[in-house]
This record gives structure tokens, C-alpha cells and sequence, in this order.
């Protein structure tokens, strides 16, 4: 850095910190500087299972369907696709200049490897379920069929894939898009196995390619040269910055060194919408933010009772428009509202006040055996909002009910880790759904689903309703199935819903070509900036 640009950044820090200066140009216009989240698990699209991952992945690979701008749905390696009559088989067309970023060419044969690693026992994907929709996919993810080319997807040649479904899928071509779908290079695991995902190692498929991770830093991708589309990708860098610390990330903002950020704090939201109302960017999202009790377990294991005392307690509404306040709508049911293809169901507690939410809660939680004073631990990962409604929340289930929480925060890794072998008596969670369709959420909670169960709950009743909505293909008598094994889990509480997200995030005004959606992508490919 030269003597001019650090007295520039020292002056204009100086600036901003005395509320005198918010910047409208990043230092490098050349490069987009957008704020991340927690440090990714992982690069590899088939193991990881978080959003940031999700951000990244979007920018250095691309399935055989993407995302427009809008969050619509469009070709992405192949170009079209064909549907049987009976929807059991579709034919994928890939487009011939698909290539890697290596500069080899994006085969169907690629997308079989891949299919086939994720749904390889061995592999260990939380997401392998995205896939059980092929033929014997699930059957081999449980490790009930050996033969991995019994997998219904084959390469009719090199440009030409066929999936072969268990049964019509009306969400396919949906998940398809979704990172778990994404092919990944079998040269580059061959050759690097766990570290092809490092820069030097890293080869994707995407509009942008790895060119430097340094963890708790950032994470650096170079517009790739190969890209199908690469004539239409305007940004050339693209720096993505970790942090769970989201006050400092807000900071980084105003500072002008970063163009986006991922969230912003929640007492700053009405001084950002009233100073920077263009800038301030906040919109309906799909997805759910609940607490999860570890129904393994004690004390919640064979105690619903419990579960729902607790659940009951909590002011959901007090909790929106003090803590988050940012339009987040209280949540009495897993399944937002306004899901494709669903018929919503609600808990009774949504048509009650709280003073009588709270005198049933008092009742279950007399009547479910626990003593009074009970201790529970509350897992959440580091960060602002979280420890701000966790603190909220033990307080009032300690004034209403006399239970004593002790707050435990992990970082992320840890946190997903933790969850993953439910090591937490209870938790704090998000679900963003994966694609428009209720199966994206109802699925999570049946007991075969592995690790990804938020709650390591088991229903026989639930999952005989989930088999049962799978099967079917009259999308409204789905819907009515599906509705009912969330009544049944809504009853039972394993997680108590809390709020539907809304998105909240910072763009500054030379980014152009951002546009909110409910499920928040942001591929850079489709982003500029003009000075």
C-alpha cells in the first residue's frame, strides 16, 4: 500500500467515525467487497450446509439450472431440458461451451460423477437428501443398494443427461439449482482429494474462480475466462469477508471498504432507513428462524409437555418489534406463509394473547414434571442478534417459569458441528428453504433425514405422512398430507418456531443490478459497478 492510499483510508476512517462522511465509492472500484457472514466450513458445494457457503458456491459453480438476478429460475448448464409425460424422466441438454475453469470441457458424464459422490455413503453430505428424488438415490444414501451406477442419472453422451426419478417430483427442477446439485471436478479430487477446494488446487465451473482464502480474513475469486458467459460478467474481483460480528461489519460499511453487507445491526436499522433509505435493503425471506430442544435427550426427551411450556412462554411478538426490528413476522407454524404448493397450518397459540399463552404455559410446565429452578444450556453461534434473543428469551423463562438458562455461544464450525451430533440440551436455528416448495421444510423433520433433523425427533405417524405426500402427484391432496404431519409436529413442539425471516442488508449505490427476492441470491455475475 503506498504512503497516499493509507493516509487516505486514516483520514477517511477519521471521517466517517466522526459521523461526518459516509463514502459512495469503495477504495477499489475495480472489485466488488462484499461482507459474509461466519467463516465458511468449507468450499466444496456437496459437504457444506451453511448460507455464506451458499453465497460463495453460487459465484464458483453452477448446476444445471441457475438463478436470474430476480431469484427465477433459468438454464444454467443446460441449456433446456425435456420432461417425460409420466415425470419420471427428464433429458438435460448441455450447452456445448460449458466448460471448467482448468478450461476443460462440463460434461454429463461430470454431472453423474457427481451425483453419484454426494449420494455416496462415504462422502458424508448432510445434503444428500436433495438427491434421494433418483432412481435408488436414497437407497444408496442409507447404503441399501452397493452399486453406485444403479443411481438414476446417466450421460447419453456428452452433452446429453438423463434422470431417471423414483416418482414425479414437482420441486425437481427447483432443487436442481441448490449447491448440493452443482457438479464438482473429479480430476481436482483426485488429484488434491480433501484440499481441492484450496486455492492453487481449486476448479470449478462457475463465473468466478478461488484465487485466495485466508481464514477470518477473506476469501478472493477472479472472473474465470472459461465461463460460458463470461462476455456478460461485468465485475472482475470479488472479495467476500467473514465475519459474525455484525456492529463492525456495519462499521466496515460506512467506512466504504465494503459494497454489501450481510445483515445489519438491529439499532441501526431506523437510523439507516432514515439516513440512507436507498441504501438500506430489506425484504420478505424464505425462511424460518426457530429454537430447537434436543429431543434425545433430558430433559426434553418423552416430555412434550416441557417443549411446549417453553414454547408458549416465549413473546414472539415482544421479540419482533424490540429485539429484531426490522418487520420480522411472528411465527406459529414451521412453513412460512405463502409457500408454493401448501396449504398453511398454525399452531393454536397464534389465535391467543400472551397473557394466556402464558397461563397454559405455566400449566404444561407444572404438569410435565420438571423442578422448579431447572437449568437448561442454550447453544448459539457468535453473533449479535442471536446473543441479543437468547438473553431476551432466558429472561422471560426465568421471570414466567422459573427456569435458568446458561447462554453457551460457539463459532460457526463449531456451533454446526455441535448441532450436527446434537451435543445442546437446546438451540437456536434457521431454515432457508432450498427451493419454493413446503417439502423443502416438512422434510427436515422426518427421522431418516440423518443429521439435518434439527431436533433428532421421531414421529412413526409423520413420516408414514411424508412417505405417503412423496408418492402422490395431485399437488393439492400433497398439500393436504403435508399440512398434517406439520400439525402433528407443531403438537409434539421438537422446535418451536419464532419468526420468518425477513432479509436485511446494505448495497451501495454504485452496485447495480441487485434486486431482492425472497430466497436472497445475489450472484455477482449478475452485479456491476458504475462509478
Amino acid at each position: 500500500m503506498t504512503f497516499s492510499r493509507a493516509l487516505m483510508r486514516v483520514s477517511l476512517a477519521a471521517a466517517v467515525a466522526a459521523g461526518t462522511l459516509t463514502l459512495a465509492v469503495p477504495l477499489d472500484a475495480a472489485t466488488l467487497h462484499r461482507g459474509n457472514g461466519a467463516e465458511p466450513e468449507t468450499l466444496d458445494p456437496q459437504k457444506s450446509t451453511g448460507v455464506p457457503e451458499a453465497h460463495i458456491a453460487r459465484d464458483t459453480f453452477e448446476g444445471l439450472v441457475a438463478e436470474a438476478a430476480d431469484g427465477k429460475l433459468i438454464p444454467g448448464v443446460a441449456e433446456r431440458w425435456d420432461i417425460a409425460e409420466d415425470g419420471t424422466t427428464y433429458t438435460f441438454h448441455l450447452r456445448r461451451n460449458a466448460k471448467w475453469s482448468n478450461g476443460d470441457p462440463v460434461t454429463a458424464q461430470d454431472f453423474v460423477y457427481s451425483y453419484r459422490r454426494i449420494l455416496d455413503p462415504k462422502t458424508a453430505s448432510k445434503y444428500a437428501f436433495m438427491l434421494w428424488p433418483l432412481k435408488n438415490g436414497e437407497a444408496v444414501n442409507k447404503g441399501q443398494v452397493a452399486d453406485l451406477a444403479q443411481i438414476g442419472a446417466t450421460a447419453k453422451d456428452e452433452h446429453t443427461l438423463v434422470l431417471t426419478l423414483e416418482r414425479p417430483t414437482p420441486y425437481l427442477i427447483g432443487s436442481l439449482a441448490h449447491k448440493s446439485a452443482y457438479p464438482v471436478s473429479r480430476k481436482a479430487i483426485e488429484a488434491h482429494g480433501d484440499r481441492w477446494t484450496r486455492p492453487g488446487n481449486f476448479v470449478g465451473n462457475g463465473a468466478y474462480v478461488l484465487r485466495e482464502w485466508t481464514p477470518q480474513s477473506h476469501i478472493k475469486l477472479v472472473k474465470s475466462p472459461t465461463y460460458h458467459g463470461a462476455a456478460g460478467v461485468k465485475i472482475d474481483e470479488v472479495m467476500f469477508y467473514p465475519t459474525e460480528d455484525i456492529a463492525a461489519e456495519y462499521k466496515r460499511y460506512r467506512a466504504g471498504e465494503l459494497d454489501m453487507t450481510n445483515e445489519i445491526p438491529p439499532d441501526q436499522i431506523e437510523a439507516a432507513r432514515a439516513a440512507t433509505p436507498a441504501e438500506t435493503k430489506i425484504s420478505p425471506y424464505f425462511g424460518t428462524y426457530y429454537f430447537a430442544f434436543n429431543v434425545t435427550a433430558a430433559p426434553f426427551k418423552d416430555n412434550v409437555k416441557l417443549r411446549q411450556a417453553l414454547s408458549l412462554a416465549i413473546d414472539r411478538e415482544m421479540l419482533t418489534e424490540r429485539v429484531t426490528r426490522a418487520g420480522e413476522v411472528p411465527a406459529y407454524s414451521w412453513v412460512p406463509p405463502g409457500t408454493a404448493n401448501y396449504q398453511n397450518v398454525y399452531a393454536p397459540a397464534k389465535d391467543m394473547k400472551q397473557a394466556e399463552r402464558d397461563a397454559l404455559a405455566k400449566k404444561l410446565f407444572a404438569e410435565s414434571g420438571a423442578p422448579k429452578g431447572l437449568e437448561v444450556e442454550f447453544l448459539y453461534n457468535t453473533h449479535d442478534l442471536h446473543r441479543r434473543i437468547a438473553i431476551a428469551v432466558a429472561s422471560i423463562w426465568d421471570e414466567k417459569l422459573g427456569v435458568k438458562i446458561k447462554l453457551v455461544n460457539k463459532e460457526w464450525k463449531v456451533y454446526l458441528d455441535d448441532s450436527s451430533e446434537k451435543k445442546f440440551q437446546m438451540r437456536r436455528a434457521g431454515w432457508i428453504g432450498d427451493y419454493n416448495d413446503a417439502n423443502t421444510f416438512v422434510e427436515l423433520l422426518k427421522s431418516d433425514i440423518g443429521k439435518q433433523n434439527p431436533a433428532g425427533w421421531a414421529n412413526a405417524k409423520y413420516d408414514e405422512l411424508m412417505r405417503k405426500a412423496t408418492a402422490m402427484t395431485n399437488l393439492a391432496e400433497r398439500a393436504k398430507v403435508m399440512s398434517e404431519a406439520e400439525r402433528i409436529m407443531l403438537e409434539e413442539a421438537p422446535i418451536a418456531p419464532i419468526y420468518y425471516y425477513v432479509k436485511k442488508s446494505m448495497v451501495k449505490p454504485h452496485v447495480k443490478g441487485w434486486v431482492a427476492n425472497v430466497m436472497d441470491v445475489h450472484p455477482t455475475r449478475w452485479l456491476s459497478i458504475e462509478k
